[in-house]
């Protein structure tokens, strides 16, 4: 059986600053300008945002009145319903999505968007610190669950984010990329991590990892926060960065923790999709296709001046619709 991984991060502990009492804007946040879109009334209402991980803290502060549902499909925990993040990774990541505005903690990307928990990676060596680990099979069911999932009002998934790689391609990761096609089709906008590998620091050679190669996926790298560009995976299909080093986010047991590592860069992605989709649905009055939110994502790119392996369209900024710094 083919496995899955978070893509390796790299937890940041600062023993000065456990937690946040007072809200914080990260600056991963501030950097997309997302709170321009704040401003004009787009906060996420509405979508839906499938997270495939290793879970979440559904008891978190900033996390449990956005958390719509959930569903566990690996062998950790006390049975299907049992989604809860025994690693870290999945609350980091659903955090930056769309923690909440609650005036303390931190607040994310799409603070009011809607959460579906899909639990496809557990803790390796039943440590938290030693990585996740998951198979392919899960995600693809996670996937196609995802699709069939209706919310409490009818609501359906919008978008799906995943911060997982497998570095080789097998059937049960083709079975995936069935799935993924599926989703595009049924006009499901499916995030992913391009990889972290980065072995020659450079854009000479394709560092491919899936499903962030496959091209129906909006594939994200990591830029750091003053935009230079890390030592990760490179290869022809990223279609954009966004901040993934030194990313503050919440973290079980109620506080806060920074990370680095794409896996930090697919939420910021993830959660300004949302945005996106409220300013679309305003603007003509429906829900954006597919092509059409990859397209008002695409718009909202800058160009860092790096190659396209490295940075692909460039930076995501929310605020102005310019491709040019």
């Amino acid at each position: 059986m083919s496995r899955v991984q978070l893509a390796p991060t790299k937890l940041l502990f600062d023993e000065s600053k456990p937690e946040i009492i007072s809200e914080e804007t990260p600056s991963g946040v501030k950097l997309i300008e997302a709170p321009y879109m704040w401003d004009l009334g787009y906060k996420g209402k509405g979508v839906v945002i499938a997270v495939l991980d290793s879970g979440c803290d559904v008891n978190h502060p900033d996390l449990k009145g956005r958390i719509i549902g959930g569903y566990n499909f690996t062998i950790e925990g006390e049975g299907e319903h049992d989604y809860m993040d025994y690693h870290w990774h999945g609350t980091h990541v659903a955090g930056t999505i769309a923690a909440s505005e609650n005036h303390e903690g931190i607040v994310g990307v799409a603070p009011e968007a809607s959460l579906l928990i899909l639990k496809v990676l557990m803790r390796k060596n039943c440590s938290s610190t030693d990585g996740s680990i998951g198979f392919t099979e899960w995600v693809t069911k996670a996937i196609r669950y995802a699709l069939s999932w209706r919310g409490p009002s009818g609501e359906r998934v919008k978008i799906i984010s995943m911060s997982i790689v497998n570095e080789s391609e097998d059937d049960t990761v083709r079975a995936m990329h069935e799935a993924i096609q599926d989703a595009v089709k049924q006009d499901v906008l499916v995030v992913a991590c391009a990889g972290n590998s980065g072995g020659d620091c450079g854009p000479e050679n394709d560092e491919k990892s899936y499903p962030g190669y496959y091209s129906e996926v909006v594939s994200v790298a990591s830029v750091a926060l003053d935009k230079t560009m890390p030592c990760r995976s490179t290869n022809s299909n990223i279609d954009l960065v966004a901040p993934g080093e030194m990313i503050l986010s919440t973290f079980p047991g109620g506080g806060t923790q920074m990370a680095s590592g794409c896996s930090m860069a697919v939420p910021h992605i993830s959660g300004a999709a949302a945005l996106l989709v409220n300013q679309f649905e305003k603007d003509f009055g429906r829900s954006p296709t597919e092509n059409e939110l990859y397209a008002q994502i695409i718009k909202h790119t800058y160009p860092l001046g790096n190659d396209k392996r490295e940075e692909g369209n460039g930076l995501l900024i929310l605020k102005g619709t310019s491709n040019s710094c």
